[in-house]
């Protein structure tokens, strides 16, 4: 298929197949494989020119300003953005990010006292402050005036603020939707250097925006997807100390970064100062000009990383210890509990345990004075948000959107909340297959896979939140060679036509494969083994091969399904069999039947199974 521009000419038919799945026309592709630019933002953010006259007064006026962000990786870098670029248009900024262990999230009365306390008049919020009522009223009856950029909910009442930039602000269709708190920080900085006249205050912006986008999983479309085109190419020549510091401490120096390497070396090394550590050390080492306090600093982060991850191994294995002791049947939602367990990266268990059993999962630490902590992550589908508002009667606190939430409980209430979140879970798992579903979404035979295909796989890059890495499937594969490494990742070599590639499934948690033939659902990475790129699989789910048949669960009815050249058959429980054609990616059968979305579905799924779908 190519477009009226041609822009989509050459794409292989297993990545026309992933777009169409994922409903992307034709007339969709242009924008998908070269992003307009960017709209004029103060057309879309009603309060802009407020905050930029507001911040153009302060750089005239070599003003002090506090800028407050979050403890996460989108927190941080919105901090050393802000105070990056208005450091050089000649204001005075400091940072203020509150502590994780002892003050909590965003904003809060005591942080605005104090900095009023210390002359501050001007408050500007990266990541936080819509939901800050209460610090915002006292900003107010101190006379501390406050700009918020926040892309949390925004409460029926607004607080008192004096300008607020806002993603949900914008018009509908705005490409701008998708910005996460570095994002609102760029827009921010980016009108104010324009209305200063001064462009080369924005240097190093760009590169933190990458960053803090694809670290808070901010959807990559619209001016997301534009804005990390340009900058993910320049990281690796970053003229900020701090982040090439961090880049060759995580062994990315000499080769290109892209959205993978940002999401699984950058941004988890950002984010574990924030969840064991003082927030400063990283908005430090982002904001910096010195190289060697840059490695000072990003060997500190480094070795908070090593740290983070440790504690996050042994709390997995004390989580799934409790899970293992109470037998081989499961509740609906998991809910475990250790007073000792840290807070910083309980989430990044819950979200493991979420990877292994595909059930919603909370994990609860004490807080002291008989409370518990809690993060909660769940599978697709699980509505946290709504499942702990139905509980908001035992909660004292608690937030968050549909994947991921927390709250905090008294102890005495724990058995309670337990109950009632097993019985939303299991009636979410009601009519469903299984709880771990693995949807591929092409075929992709071992054999069409080379560079070539890479690079025109690449076209399709970035890929993140709303834009995820293509989900393939290759069916029959030959097993040359395997073996559990150590971490408990599993190693394939397979055959590849006369050539052979290489698969790992990260931290395994099945047995080893006994086949010598696999049916793999995996993504195509590049992989860089001593400096040196390879192809390699990083695979999702794999099962013995089924060669020509497959047998397909629904509803408790079990259907066999049979290739025979270009026919599918599909034999029901009580032997009606349905004989499709297959031409052209799809079913040409007249027969009345498949005009049941059941059964239209259905032939979706065998198709898929038996590798008609390309």
């Amino acid at each position: 298929m190519v477009d009226a521009s041609g822009v989509s000419e050459g794409l292989p038919p297993e990545l026309m197949a992933v777009l169409r799945r994922r409903g992307v026309a034709d007339a969709d592709l242009a924008g998908l494989l070269n992003p307009p630019k960017a709209p004029p933002a103060a057309r879309h953010f009603p309060d802009l020119s407020i905050a930029v006259d507001r911040l153009s007064k302060a750089c005239k006026g070599a003003e002090r300003v506090a800028i407050c962000g979050d403890y996460d990786a989108d927190g941080m870098t919105s901090t050393a953005l802000l105070l990056g670029v208005l450091q050089r248009l000649g204001a005075r900024p400091q940072p203020a990010i509150p502590s994780r262990q002892s003050e909590g999230y965003g904003l809060n009365a005591g942080m605005v006292e104090r900095l009023a306390a210390d002359g501050i008049a001007l408050l500007v919020t990266v990541d936080n402050g819509i939901s800050a009522r209460e610090a915002l009223e006292r900003a107010q009856t101190l006379g501390v005036e406050v700009i918020v950029t926040d892309h949390h909910t925004i409460p029926p009442q607004r607080p008192p603020l004096l300008a607020l930039l806002h993603p949900a602000l914008t018009p509908d269709s705005s490409p701008y939707r998708g910005l996460a708190g570095v994002g609102l920080a760029h827009v921010l900085a980016a009108a104010l250097a324009r209305h200063l006249r001064h462009p080369e205050a924005l240097r190093t912006a760009l590169d933190l925006f990458c960053i803090g986008t694809i670290a808070d999983m901010a959807p990559l479309t619209g001016v997301n997807r534009r804005w990390l085109r340009e900058g993910l190419p320049q990281l690796n020549r970053s003229q900020l100390p701090g982040l090439r510091a961090l880049a060759e401490l995580a062994g990315l120096e000499d080769r290109p970064i892209d959205a993978q390497a940002v999401g699984f070396s950058l941004a988890p090394r950002l984010n574990a100062v924030g969840r064991l550590a003082d927030p400063q050390l990283a908005v430090e080492l982002l904001t910096t000009d010195q190289s060697e306090r840059a490695m000072e600093l990003a060997e500190q982060c480094e070795a908070l990383n090593r740290q983070r991850r440790d504690l996050c191994d042994g709390i997995e294995a004390e989580a799934q210890a409790l899970v293992e002791a109470d037998g081989p049947e499961r509740p609906p939602f998991l809910l475990l509990a250790q007073n000792h367990w840290h807070h910083g990266v309980i989430g990044i268990v819950a979200a493991r345990l979420v990877e292994r059993w595909g059930l919603p999962v909370a994990l609860l630490a004490g807080e002291g004075d008989g409370r518990l902590r809690a993060s909660v992550r769940a599978p697709d589908g699980f509505a946290v948000d709504a499942a702990l508002s139905a509980c908001s009667d035992l909660l004292e606190r608690f937030g968050g959107h549909p994947a991921a939430g927390g709250f905090t409980v008294r102890a005495e209430h724990v058995a309670a909340l337990h109950e009632r979140l097993s019985e939303q879970a299991a009636s979410w798992l009601q009519g469903r297959d299984s709880a771990l579903v693995v949807a591929p979404e092409a075929l992709l035979p071992l054999e069409r896979i080379d560079r070539d295909f890479l690079q025109q796989l690449k076209r399709l890059e970035p890929f993140g939140a709303s834009h995820a890495s293509p989900l393939f499937w290759a069916r029959d594969c030959a097993v040359r060679r395997q073996r559990m490494l150590r971490g408990g990742h599993l190693l394939l070599e397979l055959a590849a036509g006369e050539a052979t590639i290489t698969a790992i499934a990260w931290r395994w948690s099945g047995p080893e494969p006994q086949s010598s033939r696999l049916d793999l659902a995996f993504r195509l990475k590049e992989d860089h083994w001593q400096g040196q790129p390879r192809l390699q699989l990083q695979i999702e789910a794999l099962r013995p091969a089924l060669g020509r048949h497959a047998l397909i669960w629904r509803r408790e009815r079990c259907y066999r399904c049979e290739r025979e050249g270009d026919t599918l058959l599909i034999v029901n429980p009580e032997g009606r069999t349905i004989s499709l054609q297959w031409g052209d990616g799809q079913g040409d059968n007249p027969d009345p039947v498949l005009s049941h979305p059941d059964t239209a579905e259905l032939v979706q799924h065998a198709a898929l199974a038996l590798g008609f779908v390309a």
